[in-house]
């Protein structure tokens, strides 16, 4: 292949709208009611991202999307579902993300590499909904959503990786279930330097060259010499 595998996993998922959502034919008042809550979801994003689990009250969340506190409560719940609620944007939006590099065309290396590219992207343009899924908050219904979204995300790189090696490309003595688990786990650690308080910490804008190299070495890691 001519082309750069990475470079057209990137152009492939470039071309591809996310989180669109599906059009409806909603009243006026429908309208406001959902711009009222992503407004309350927006707010309470921020402040999860800003301050930690301990900024987010009903009462913060509503003077940051400069509503009532009451209309908080009617549009969404209390704390706990503020939480609930933010953690579900993020698993519907990372999942959008995953599923259209898993719709990919390529053989096994390249989807390979455009999951991971689709994971790093999803980072970089939904930076607070990626932080939510791998420092998610103490609640027990977000917990477990999220730990279901990951183990189903990953259950979908682990078939990938078995089938690479039915077709003699990944090494036969790699574990599916626990390869997914360490390939998902050592991108989060590439992906979270971009948040490292000190001079370790990652531009953005050099993301891509850092994780082009992290992804050669995981794919060459696993794959069969002489492909």
């Amino acid at each position: 292949m001519d082309c750069n595998p990475l470079l057209e996993c990137i152009l492939y998922l470039e071309s591809i709208p996310f989180y669109e959502g599906k059009p409806r034919m909603e009243s006026r008042t429908q309208r406001r009611t959902a711009a009222t809550r992503l407004a309350i979801l927006e707010a309470a994003e921020a402040l999860l991202m800003e301050g930690g689990l301990g900024a987010v009250t009903p009462e913060a969340v509503a003077t940051r999307a400069d509503v009532a506190v009451q209309t908080l409560y009617n549009r969404v719940g209390g704390r706990s579902a503020l939480l609930i609620a933010v953690a579900e944007r993020a698993l519907e939006e990372n999942r959008q993300y995953m599923d259209a590099a898993y719709a990919s065309d390529g053989d096994v290396e390249k989807k390979l590499r455009c999951v991971a590219v689709a994971y790093a992207r999803f980072a970089k343009e939904r930076p607070h909904q990626f932080r939510i899924l791998i420092e998610p908050p103490n609640e027990p219904e977000a917990l477990t959503r999220i730990a279901t979204l990951i183990r189903q995300q990953n259950a979908k790189l682990a078939v990938l990786l078995r089938r690479g090696i039915d077709e003699g490309r990944v090494h036969a003595d790699v574990e599916p279930e626990h390869a997914s688990t360490a390939l998902w786990a050592m991108m989060n650690g590439v992906i979270s330097l971009m948040w490292r308080p000190d001079s370790l910490r990652l531009d953005v804008n050099h993301l891509d060259a850092l994780l082009g190299t992290a992804i050669s070495l995981l794919t060459d890691g696993i794959k069969v010499r002489g492909n």
